[in-house]
């Protein structure tokens, strides 16, 4: 029972709509702005480096959290359990129920519980995505990038069979978080977020990773 109360709780955390409270502070929901997703690279666009700074401190906490003090907590032992409450912060965080089971694409989350589980494997997946955010400017090429790598990673530190499997899963999810944004790089069309000034609030298509 414990533990189904802390998935939960797990859930709720990730639900938190962190972009769109932020663009609710300043009366604009930013679902009608820029790509209308609700991830740190929109609220970049839309409301500057301040704002997108507390959406992904915050998103990577709801992350972090759960799958760090939630196996202290449910009094099983199993330290796989990590993992579940990690995904349900992500599941939380893409469907949230705050927002209609809408949400972001959960690549900030999703760094929060690897930062739990594998550290060692965040950093490298944090240096590719930062070498690949430099040269190429677009922030879904970065992350689709890092999550492609983090299976292989996770598999060559030792990071544990259940960790690697779930590395695998995060792969594919965010490859398919990301499809309508695979759709436009391969058509020339996804926009790069470095060398750009802020998006005007009637952008109608923009990148929208994270």
């Amino acid at each position: 029972m414990k533990i189904a109360l802390l998935a939960a709780l797990a859930y709720l955390l990730g639900s938190i709509p962190t972009s769109y409270v932020m663009g609710r502070l300043r009366d604009l929901d930013l679902r009608e702005h820029g790509s209308g997703n609700l991830g740190a690279s929109n609220t970049y666009r839309v409301l500057g480096v301040a704002a997108a700074l507390v959406v992904v401190v915050v998103d990577i906490g709801k992350g972090l959290f759960p799958a760090t003090a939630f196996p202290a907590w449910d009094g099983a032992a199993i330290p796989s359990l990590a993992i579940l409450y990690g995904v349900m912060a992500i599941a939380g965080h893409v469907w949230s129920v705050f927002l209609s089971f809408s949400g972001g694409k959960g690549v900030a989350t999703a760094t929060g519980v690897l930062i739990a589980l594998a550290p060692l494997t965040m950093l490298v997946a944090l240096l590719v995505w930062l070498g690949m955010l430099l040269t190429t400017g677009i922030v879904s090429a970065a992350s689709i990038t890092a999550a492609t790598l983090v299976p292989f990673v996770a598999y060559f530190t030792d990071a544990g069979a259940p960790t690697v499997i779930f590395c695998a899963a995060l792969s594919l999810f965010v490859w398919w978080t990301h499809r309508e944004n695979l759709w436009r790089l391969s058509r020339g069309e996804e926009k790069r977020i470095l060398g750009q000034r802020r998006a005007r609030l009637d952008t109608d298509q923009e990148d929208g990773s994270a």
